[in-house]
């Protein structure tokens, strides 16, 4: 693993985070290379000397831990993501409720990510992380950026000490705010469940908020179906 050869402190186990950082490059996205910027916020050990900061193993946690969630972010910039949306609805005591799974799982295509130019400093481990789509990911992007769909903004938040399953939690959390509040102007009486995809359109923004991952994601949206409720 060659970021191990640049790390020169721990990695909190219960504070791993990262940030991708929202600039020039999300507003004009490049469509053939994704570019991102990971960070995570860094513990050193006490008299920790510089001389032993290169032994092998003592992170494999941490960056098994970014090697977890790149492909999960790019997968959905590359594919997207599958949901389905119930809205609550307190006269039939139905709960609010969210599904969402990959519309591709990114598979082999893991080993094309790269992990760029590792960085300590000010007690963060940073990275880039670099993916070059396919062909057919190009034409995919291009299909979903024509006017046939509607673009959708979305914010979400997870706990930081749930890891993985937070930051997940939080890109569910923010699937569901962009979906609710497009359809809740669109549908004058709410249904029984909305299904659809939707793929990132441009580099997410994903930062910590009190304590909390902070998610804002821009979509682009395909709807499915939408079921209504057949009888009050």
């Amino acid at each position: 693993m060659q970021m191990m050869h640049y790390i020169r402190a721990r990695v909190s186990a219960v504070a791993v985070f990262f940030l991708l950082v929202l600039g020039v490059f999300a507003q004009s996205p490049a469509v053939e290379q994704i570019r991102i910027l990971l960070w995570a916020e860094l513990d050193a050990y006490p008299g920790f000397e510089e001389t032993n900061a290169m032994s092998e193993g003592m992170f494999d946690y941490s960056i098994g831990r970014l090697k977890q969630l790149a492909p999960f972010v790019i997968g959905g910039m590359v594919s997207g993501w599958n949901f389905s949306y119930t809205p609550s609805d307190k006269l039939r005591g139905v709960e609010e409720h969210m599904e969402f799974s990959a519309v591709q799982e990114f598979g082999e295509y893991e080993q094309a990510i790269t992990y760029v130019a590792p960085l300590v400093q000010d007690s963060r481990l940073t990275c880039w992380i670099e993916f070059i789509r396919t062909p057919h990911m190009i034409q995919n992007y291009n299909l979903w950026a024509s006017i046939t769909h509607e673009t959708i903004h979305g914010v979400g938040y997870g706990k930081i000490s749930d890891g993985f399953d937070g930051l997940r939690d939080a890109v569910k959390d923010a699937i569901r705010d962009a979906v609710r509040e497009h359809f809740r102007t669109k549908i004058k009486n709410k249904p029984k469940e909305i299904r659809g995809k939707v793929l990132i359109r441009r580099t997410p923004l994903i930062g910590i908020e009190s304590g909390r991952y902070k998610v804002q994601l821009d979509f682009f949206l395909e709807t499915d179906k939408i079921v209504p409720y057949t009888q009050f």
